[in-house]
């Protein structure tokens, strides 16, 4: 995943295997500070049509191996969601499903003075990622290189993310975030980025 903290690691590690066994991939994990800090995970069913019940139910079955594991001494806020129609990309796959859509890109070093990119995926191998941006040049880039990542939102995307059956009808509640108190975190960060 793209920068992630080594709290988020052992989080990430924690409950990957629960993840597994109900049938849902983490798409991102990512600890936010603050008074009340929060601890954000981002998720999809692996067979898609993930819904608010289901990061309900993920919730639930995780909040205890966070508790156990005692990754945070205070209170916190534990937020569980879909990841949306301009969805962040964190792992190589991502970009590969999402070829052919517009993107941003943020990198940890820039090249030429320059960190932020948007462009159309072109491609994706072996982590390594090409967009061709407006000015007809190409960023080539692993994803180990990168700060941050994220769709663009555009009418092809909602098409496309609709085809896939990946936009929730905001009547049915699918929009909602489940929240739950929690234990506040210790804010590390992974200093070997």
């Amino acid at each position: 995943m793209i920068t992630i903290k080594e709290i988020e690691k052992r989080i990430l590690k924690t409950i990957e295997p629960e993840a597994d066994a109900m049938g849902i991939e983490i798409v991102r994990v990512r600890m936010m500070g603050g008074q009340v800090p929060t601890l954000q995970l981002m998720i999809e069913k692996t067979e898609g049509g993930t819904d608010v019940e289901d990061c309900a139910s993920f919730s639930r079955a995780i909040s205890p191996l966070l508790d156990v594991h005692d990754f945070v001494d205070n209170k916190y806020h534990l937020e569980v969601s879909t990841p949306g129609i301009d969805r962040p990309l964190t792992r190589a796959k991502d970009f590969a499903t999402w070829t052919g859509h517009l993107a941003k890109v943020e990198l940890a070093m820039p090249i030429d003075g320059r960190r932020r990119f948007t462009g159309e995926i072109i491609s994706e191998n072996d982590g390594t990622v090409i967009l061709h941006m407006e000015d007809e040049t190409e960023l080539e880039a692993h994803i180990s290189e990168m700060s941050k990542a994220s769709l663009v939102l555009t009418e092809e995307l909602i098409d496309a993310a609709q085809a896939r059956g990946g936009v929730p009808d905001a009547e049915d509640g699918s929009f909602d975030e489940i929240e739950e108190e929690g234990d506040e975190p210790d804010m590390e960060e992974d200093n070997d980025q």
